[in-house]
């Protein structure tokens, strides 16, 4: 596996508390390795972050401080454009411009995916870029297209983040949530043997019926 999380992730003060809490041999010794570079995403990761409908993402002001937003839309709005990058529709927001004047200073940025029914979280390090849609039209459209259709939001620009580091984290303290897309999922599946089972008795009902009345049929011809 990889050790570029590990390299970007670890400092030496959260490697020192590693050693301290017993959890460096599963973390921290990962840093005994060379940064072998960006990671290229597996099938896994590709699937996970085209599947959900919101993230947070992080980025850095001029002076240090951190600054998180929430980011959402049609499940396929997060689009893998590469082995190692990824790219979404800025759709038009409150206009204070906090995440895009951060990338004009330092293009850093750290992304946390979560799905919740499945209590799944990735977290992502990488660096963004900002196209406009003058500079890069067809990058835009194929960034509005989602499975459902094309997104109607007048986005103004694209924001492409070249992955540096992934990681899967645990599913602990994650409270399942559902959404009515995954409610009627769920109850369609719950209820299928119960149709499938009320289809059967129907289809047995009409069957008996038919033959009932093939026999009244005959009773009243012999009459």
């Amino acid at each position: 596996m990889s050790s570029r999380y590990a390299h970007i992730a670890f400092s030496p003060a959260a490697v020192e508390r590693q050693r301290e809490s017993g959890s460096f041999t599963i973390y921290g010794s990962k840093l005994d390795h060379p940064d072998a570079g960006p990671m290229e995403f597996d099938s896994r990761a590709q699937g996970f972050v085209t599947s959900v409908d919101s993230f947070f993402l992080s980025t850095v002001t001029y002076d240090g401080w951190p600054y998180i937003q929430h980011r959402g839309g049609p499940r396929g709005f997060l689009h893998v454009l590469g082995p190692n990058r990824i790219g979404f529709a800025d759709l038009p927001g409150n206009q204070q411009f906090v995440t895009l004047g951060n990338l004009e200073t330092n293009n850093r940025v750290s992304l946390f995916v979560v799905d919740y029914p499945t209590r799944t979280r990735l977290k992502i390090y990488g660096r963004a870029h900002v196209v406009d849609a003058d500079a890069d039209p067809a990058l835009l459209q194929q960034l509005l297209e989602v499975p459902g259709g094309i997104m109607s939001a007048k986005a103004q620009r694209s924001i492409v983040i070249d992955v540096e580091a992934f990681d899967w984290n645990c599913a602990r303290n994650i409270t399942p949530r559902y959404d009515k897309e995954r409610m009627d999922e769920s109850l369609a599946l719950a209820r299928r043997p119960l149709q499938e089972q009320i289809d059967s008795l129907q289809a047995d009902v009409a069957r008996l019926a038919a033959e009932n009345e093939a026999l009244r049929a005959r009773v009243s011809n012999n009459e």
